[in-house]
């Protein structure tokens, strides 16, 4: 792996700044970076954590409740979505550690800067996680021929081998909802914690980030994909400590990817 500084290839010129170009293996040491953020402000970066599990609990309890499990498999393809709106606070967190400032919880949660800019951004993910779950629901409708399988049963139905044709094209779907956040989304919102600029711009950048490092990029969002489906799959606890530790490692990813 390698730990040192970005190489000395051209960068991209573009209207919004300029991009580097880091080597493939790159992520690693963003995950580094982002554990020693955890270490130097656990108070704040669990907490965040705790919140994320305890919404997860509540999430699963009234799909339950109100016999709406079905919708389970959409919303956890949807968190992909918006997961990066979730980790304004931890960015601000990493913002305030790598300029020496002091880091609690509620300036955290009370003083974001530039929250117009944030909330324009967050509504663009919004209404791509609506999307997806309407297309999600048009393809659940379609395949079952507007007939539900029964709710209580509904997890091991879809695992059935019949049902396999379902998972992968919802898959696919959900992937191409996924490919699209990330590249829109992978650096902007640490850019509009970080810098005077709009949510375009930002976009743009991101955009830019990901084409001009696809190898890095593409091990980037497979981690991210792998620690949230373990995170999922350790009904949520893992993302206590998961959910954090992507969201600190993609600040340094930012800063190391944007100039």
């Amino acid at each position: 792996m390698s730990l040192n500084n970005t190489d000395a290839s051209p960068m991209a010129v573009m209207p919004t700044g300029l991009v580097r170009r880091v080597p493939d293996d790159r992520p690693w040491y963003w995950l580094i970076l982002g554990w020693r953020d955890i270490t130097r402000a656990p108070q704040v970066s669990l907490a965040y954590g705790a919140g994320l599990v305890g919404f997860s609990f509540l999430l699963v309890f009234g799909l339950s409740r109100y016999d709406m499990l079905y919708l389970f498999l959409p919303m956890a393809g949807g968190f992909f979505l918006i997961a990066p709106l979730a980790a304004v606070g931890l960015y601000e967190t990493s913002r305030r550690l790598s300029a020496g400032l002091p880091v609690d919880l509620y300036s955290i949660l009370t003083e974001w800067r530039r929250p117009m800019q944030v909330a324009l951004f967050g509504l663009v993910l919004l209404l791509l996680h609506f999307a997806w779950v309407r297309v999600a629901l048009l393809w659940f409708a379609l395949y079952f021929n507007g007939t539900t399988p029964p709710l209580d049963a509904l997890p091991f139905h879809l695992l059935e081998p019949a049902n396999l044709p379902f998972l992968v094209v919802g898959g696919l779907l959900g992937g191409i909802f996924a490919l699209l956040a990330f590249a829109i989304s992978a650096v902007s919102l640490p850019m509009l914690v970080d810098r005077d600029v709009d949510p375009v711009t930002a976009i743009v950048t991101s955009v830019n980030a990901v084409r001009r490092n696809p190898k890095a990029m593409l091990l980037w969002a497979g981690l991210i994909v792998l620690f949230t489906a373990v995170g999922i799959a350790t009904f949520f606890v893992g993302l206590g400590l998961l959910f954090p530790l992507v969201a600190h490692a993609t600040w340094h990813a930012y800063k190391d990817l944007v100039v």
